[in-house]
């Protein structure tokens, strides 16, 4: 469960912290002043996007240079160990903080102080936190979100021989070997002239044996030395015989002048440090007189070696002129033309037998396929049951709910087409749920699903955004009973404007608007007098003597 949050500078927020509690946690204010704002913080730390799915700096409060959202989890349910040691996170017992903090250019998560990626995120999120939103509401009546809520459904369930990770693999790998057919039959219908435009392409890249990619920058340094051999011998053997010739040469003069430094040195020894210098130069110029010496001893004229180098370089220029440019280039297109030449020569006994193991994998899906229409129809009517005992005790007791399991072609979740029906009125027959139920019919209905896939799984925080919306009266009593009821199994955190739920809390947490200065948003949590006030205001729009004896039987009912 969630026990605390701690909020920094978010969107109206300057500094927030609260505790909750476990079973029902009841959020109310009045309309816009904010309470959705508690709700979107806990989702984007989370790693979901909240109602803020632009920029970054959209949630960092005016004048502040980063939002910091902090969440203190305990869990006592599910088994972490296995998920913190892959990240390398820290366990600190049933404690586990999460952290999100928000700049203008990222937003970075830590549980336990270690910062972690949205895969895991994504992971921790499915084991602690389910929140239902107005969007969540929306996906309830697509027909497309129905088999995902049924598949969803079956795999909670202990036990249970729900093969779809197996078929989804074992898909993947069919829609492989198709694509890979269809590119070795695009190879194969190439016309003769055009495999043998590719294969004298291939011989020509491949039978120039290029390995180095700067083997033409390389090649023309050796020309351009090759082709002035008497000129660097000249001007290098010159060089040498000037700093080591036999009279007057460079290196004469320094051993004469070393002579004298050192008698000088002898007499004042604050000349050994140049007298020092001076050899090292010495020594230095003696290194460079046997480089030249070596250098233009080994200048030859080599014609035949031209004219090798010639030869290349023209080869090399015409293949870049051909095939990109550069020699990387040239050497890139080979590879690319020598796939192309492997695909067009494999053989059709190649394709044929690619052909026999579509067939086979076909078979297996195929098979695979039908095991999932099975588990889906048998788990189908258990479910709608489920749903219309459910619906039964939140004002709905006349309703008929199908889910109805229809065969299409095979596709990633199988050859199932899965639509909800329902029918609310004893007189009409079933239809789709998003032609005949109204906000609040789908209200109920996504809560006696929730209830049931919470007690089949083991989250411990559901999060309810306005899910009293278009009921009131006796249904809402209904709503409250059953939500209270789910409470005593996991955490409720919940936005209303209905007294009656309001009433049930175990926790109650108002937000207000305060304008001043600055707009802000306060979040305090009520108790005593304050809570029944709280209350009676949502039952009659303010606060009297009546509504305070309502709001007091309301919460003591």
């Amino acid at each position: 469960m969630l026990s605390g949050i701690y909020i920094k500078n978010y969107i109206l927020i300057d500094e927030l912290k609260l505790d909750l509690s476990n079973g029902l946690n009841i959020i109310t204010g009045e309309t816009g002043a904010g309470k959705s704002i508690l709700i979107n913080a806990i989702d984007i730390a989370f790693g979901g996007r909240g109602k803020y799915i632009g920029a970054n700096k959209e949630v960092i409060k005016n004048g502040a240079d980063k939002t910091l959202i902090e969440i203190t989890i305990i869990n006592k349910k599910q088994d972490v160990t296995a998920l913190f040691d892959k990240y390398g996170i820290e366990s600190f017992g049933e404690e586990i903080i999460l952290s999100r903090e928000i700049t203008p250019t990222s937003s970075r998560a830590r549980v336990n102080g270690s910062l972690v990626n949205q895969e895991f995120m994504k992971i921790f999120r499915e084991m602690f936190l389910d929140i239902h939103s107005q969007h969540q509401t929306y996906s309830f009546l697509q027909p497309g979100y129905h088999i995902t809520l049924l598949d969803s459904y079956i795999q909670t369930l202990p036990d249970n021989n729900f093969c779809l990770n197996e078929y989804k693999l074992n898909f993947a790998n069919y829609k492989q070997m198709l694509s890979k057919l269809e590119e070795l039959k695009n190879s194969a219908s190439k016309t003769e002239d055009q495999i043998e435009f590719v294969r004298f392409q291939v011989e020509e890249i491949e039978g120039a044996g290029i390995n180095d990619i700067n083997e033409d920058e390389k090649l023309n340094n050796e020309l351009a030395v090759l082709e002035n051999v008497e000129k660097l011998k000249e001007l290098t053997g010159s060089s040498y015989w000037s700093i080591s010739g036999d009279d007057g040469s460079v290196l004469e003069g320094l051993l004469q002048i070393k002579q004298n430094l050192s008698k000088a040195s002898g007499m004042d020894n604050s000349l050994e440090q140049i007298e020092g210098e001076l050899i090292s130069a010495i020594d230095s110029l003696k290194g460079i007189s046997s480089f030249l010496r070596d250098y233009s001893s080994s200048l030859e004229n080599d014609e035949e070696r031209i004219n090798s180098i010639q030869e290349r370089l023209f080869l090399l220029d015409k293949l870049k002129r051909k095939y990109g440019g550069t020699l990387e280039n040239v050497i890139k297109e080979g590879k690319k033309l020598r796939k192309e030449l492997d695909g067009i020569e494999f053989s059709t006994q190649n394709i044929e037998e690619l052909e026999d193991k579509i067939k086979e994998q076909h078979s297996l899906i195929t098979d695979l396929a039908s095991k999932l229409s099975e588990e889906r129809k048998k788990y189908g009517e258990v479910l709608s049951s489920l749903i219309v005992e459910k619906l039964g005790k939140l004002e709905l007791p006349k309703v008929q709910f199908v889910i109805d399991i229809s065969p299409c072609e095979l596709n990633q979740n199988g050859s199932d087409k899965v639509e909800f029906l329902i029918s609310t009125n004893v007189s009409e027959g079933l239809k789709p749920l998003a032609k005949v139920a109204s906000g609040g019919e789908i209200s109920r209905v996504m809560l006696a699903i929730k209830t049931i896939f919470a007690e089949s799984d083991n989250i411990d925080t559901i999060i309810f955004d306005e899910i009293d919306t278009g009921i009131s009266g006796k249904t809402s009593q209904s709503v409250a009973d059953e939500v209270k009821e789910l409470a005593k199994y996991m955490q409720i955190i919940m936005i209303t404007h209905q007294a009656i739920i309001a009433s049930k809390s175990d926790r109650h947490i108002y937000v207000r608007k305060t304008q001043n200065d600055t707009t802000n948003v306060d979040i305090t949590v009520l108790e005593g007098e304050q809570k029944l006030k709280a209350i009676a205001e949502l039952a009659s729009g303010g606060v009297n003597e009546e509504s305070l004896k309502f709001a007091k039987m309301l919460v003591e009912n």
